[in-house]
């Protein structure tokens, strides 16, 4: 997606291409295949979904066709992981390659002990203790309970008069895996209609795949994790400049520890 002559101008295959994804099924597979991929085109060619779906069905509404529908009927699937991993943009992580994501962008610590060692600000604890809770013995535990990103918002004190730039705090967690977008709903009125743009939910993805799953790549470095991920775009789109890749998956950072 890019801007043209003040135009948005979408990327992607002919309609009888027999090439192009047609359904979001079909999509899921793919990644499945691929182990990850951004949704909107960027600088490593050929690497996203807009660019192997037709141009003419996004926004739409039609859920059979438009890929900005799949998008939400993806996450609901919880087939694949869904949520803003690339650059700050969306994109999909396969359950096989999201352990090395959480491990890399994590630099292998769990939220509590990033937390505890200084690494994270007050206002990302105030959204991940309305998302988290402790058991009897102490140990963190993540709750499944559904809230809308708005109300999200609102009760860890985020808005007027409260705390600031909630998107950017909500895509940081993202980025780092804390947290990933399982559900889009529609708000509803005092009479119980809906209204308004589907809304996301949020969880952390261990209350969706298990602890165990997310994190089955803390017993390697960080920085291998990143290796992976850094040569699995390579192999996918050898001629891309390496420092597009670097710019698109992020760079490698270091904690002592």
């Amino acid at each position: 997606m890019s801007v043209e002559n003040g135009t948005w101008i979408m990327r992607g295959l002919a309609w009888e291409d027999p090439y192009r994804i047609r359904t979001w099924e079909e999509l899921v597979k793919w990644i499945d295949e691929v182990g990850f991929l951004p949704l909107f085109a960027n600088e490593v060619k050929g690497f996203s979904v807009e660019e192997h779906v037709s141009p003419d069905f996004w926004w739409t509404g039609i859920k059979e066709e438009d890929p900005w529908e799949w998008r939400e009927l993806i996450a609901k699937s919880r087939r694949v992981a869904y949520g803003k991993f690339f650059d700050k943009k969306a994109g999909f992580v396969s359950i096989e390659w999201l352990p090395y994501f959480a491990n890399f962008r994590r630099d292998g610590y769990d939220f509590d002990a990033r937390w505890e060692d200084g690494l994270a600000n007050r206002r990302e604890k105030k959204i991940m203790d309305l998302l988290t809770a402790q058991d009897e013995d102490g140990d963190i535990i993540w709750k499944e309970d559904q809230i809308l990103s708005t109300v999200l918002k609102k009760q860890a004190g985020f808005g007027k008069g409260g705390e600031k730039n909630y998107p950017g705090i909500i895509t940081g967690l993202q980025m780092q895996t804390y947290l990933v977008i399982v559900d889009f709903h529609r708000r509803v009125n005092k009479k119980g209609a809906e209204y308004g743009m589907p809304v996301s939910v949020l969880l952390p993805p261990e209350a969706i795949w298990g602890y165990e799953t997310v994190t089955a790549a803390y017993g390697e470095k960080p920085e291998v994790s990143w290796q992976r991920i850094f040569d699995r775009v390579r192999e996918l789109c050898p001629e891309a400049d390496e420092k597009a890749v670097i710019r698109l998956i992020g760079k490698l950072l270091f904690t002592e520890k």
